[in-house]
């Protein structure tokens, strides 16, 4: 719950003072923010602690993600589609590889192992910031000539809000999904089928992984049949799946959630 607060909801906040105040350090200087939560993990022998590290994490997030999006978008010219959903799936698979690396890493190894996955975030923060001097040097300009240019699209009255409404009440669904399935699907499995750490792991993997490729699949698919197509069936085509879920075996759990994962991406 923390990590999902200092992740999601706080990041709103960071994206209102990005809008006004562009800052391109936002990019290393979130990566540094996961760095010592990750510390903190590694290190953590209280319950508090494991809260702080958590909370460290979800902020990396929140300040990353704006900024990086904006120089996703900007950097893509005309292809502004593919940048997005190039940006998403690097997201989407580096969450998948997360529990992978839980299971063979964290398992093994030990709490203190975190700490060595504190070096991958050192190397984020060194390319990020070679990509936040290219924003400032190159990006900004592009940024303040992009607002020049915005032109207004005349909607009927409420069309907009209505639409957000939707668009909203959909995501939020959707969310509900992903973070109640990622927090505890590993527990669910090892709970009803008394399986192993190390296989509850690779079961989120697989999971994971479909949502990687999902979205991948939904550029395509949207392009060839509209997008509010898709969104409706990706919501609710997750549905008779999701109900069947707590009455299917181990060998039949494992493509639900793979179907889960592809629909909801």
């Amino acid at each position: 719950l923390v990590y999902q607060l200092t992740a999601s909801i706080l990041q709103p906040l960071v994206g209102v003072y990005a809008d006004h105040r562009p800052t391109p350090l936002a990019l290393p200087g979130g990566t540094l923010f996961s760095l010592a939560g990750l510390v903190v993990l590694s290190i953590a022998h209280s319950y508090p602690h494991l809260l702080l590290g958590a909370a460290l994490l979800g902020m990396g997030s929140s300040v990353f993600h704006p900024e990086a999006s904006r120089v996703a978008r900007m950097a893509a010219g005309q292809r502004a589609g593919l940048a997005q959903s190039l940006f998403q799936v690097g997201g989407n698979a580096g969450s998948a590889l997360g529990p992978l690396a839980a299971a063979v890493v964290v398992v093994r190894w030990g709490q203190t192992s975190l700490a060595a996955f504190a070096l991958l975030a050192l190397l984020s923060f060194a390319i990020l910031w070679q990509v936040s001097v290219w924003y400032r040097d190159h990006g900004l300009a592009r940024l303040i000539a992009g607002r020049k240019n915005m032109q207004a699209i005349e909607l009927p009255k409420g069309a907009a809000r209505r639409g957000l409404a939707i668009l909203l009440a959909l995501i939020f669904s959707k969310y509900i999904y992903l973070a109640s399935i990622t927090s505890y699907f590993t527990f669910y499995l090892i709970q009803r089928f008394s399986v192993s750490v190390e296989n509850a792991q690779l079961h989120l993997f697989a999971f994971l992984g479909a949502i990687a490729a999902g979205t991948i699949l939904g550029g395509p698919i949207g392009d060839r049949f509209g997008r509010k197509y898709v969104i409706w069936a990706s919501i609710l085509g997750v549905l008779p799946f999701t109900l069947m879920l707590p009455y299917a075996s181990l060998f039949w759990t494992g493509p639900l959630t793979v179907i889960i994962g592809v629909l909801l991406a």
